[in-house]
Formats: C-alpha cells, sequence, structure tokens
C-alpha cells in the first residue's frame, strides 16, 4: 500500500482507489478524519440498516445504480449522484447493478 504523504504536515495524501479493491468496504485514508471509504457492491448486494450517530455523511456514486435507503424512504441513485445526509438515521445501500461509491464521514 503506497500512500503518497501519509502523515506529512503541507504534502496531500493520495490514494488509488483500484489499489482497495480486496475488500467491500475499504477506509481510504486509515486513522484520520474525516473518515473516507471506498464502498463496492455487487448487483443485489446490500448492507443492513446501520446508523453513523455523530457525523455528517456524503456518498458520491462512481459507478452503477444504488438504490439508498434513508429511514423510511428510498432514493435512487445514479453514476454520477452525490448525496449529503444525516448518520444518524436508518442507512442502507442495496445495489440495483454492480456499484463502486465514495462516501466521507464528517464529525459534526
Amino acid at each position: 500500500m503506497d500512500v503518497v504523504g501519509a502523515r506529512t504536515p503541507n504534502v496531500p495524501t493520495k490514494r488509488h482507489l483500484s489499489d482497495l479493491d480486496s475488500t467491500p468496504q475499504a477506509n481510504v485514508f486509515p486513522g484520520t478524519e474525516p473518515r473516507t471509504v471506498r464502498l463496492s457492491l455487487s448487483a443485489g448486494e446490500e448492507i443492513p440498516a446501520h446508523r453513523h450517530p455523530d457525523r455528517h455523511i456524503v456518498l458520491y456514486l462512481l459507478d452503477g445504480r444504488l438504490d439508498l435507503v434513508l429511514d423510511d424512504s428510498t432514493h435512487e441513485l445514479d453514476a454520477g449522484s452525490v448525496v449529503r445526509f444525516d448518520g444518524d438515521q436508518d442507512i442502507s445501500p442495496k445495489a440495483v447493478t454492480d456499484a463502486t461509491a465514495l462516501l466521507v464521514l464528517a464529525s459534526r
């Protein structure tokens, strides 16, 4: 894992998402804030409802189609969609097609 600029002041940290393909959920910059996660789901795969209290979340769908369930509302996303939401609610993404998203979870 080659992380350019890791923990060096004033130097940006750079990663390639393709380096994180070994797991469906990969922490892009481990041990740093805001938490940044690459999520890959196969068609039909879903993450059970869960919460991220005290977090604001931004989800950018890189490719594919995703149904994002937030509490009782379903939001249909396609590649290029960006959505921002509060993490203190039931969250359950389900892939309609193979999908890859980048999520940023920022502390409130």
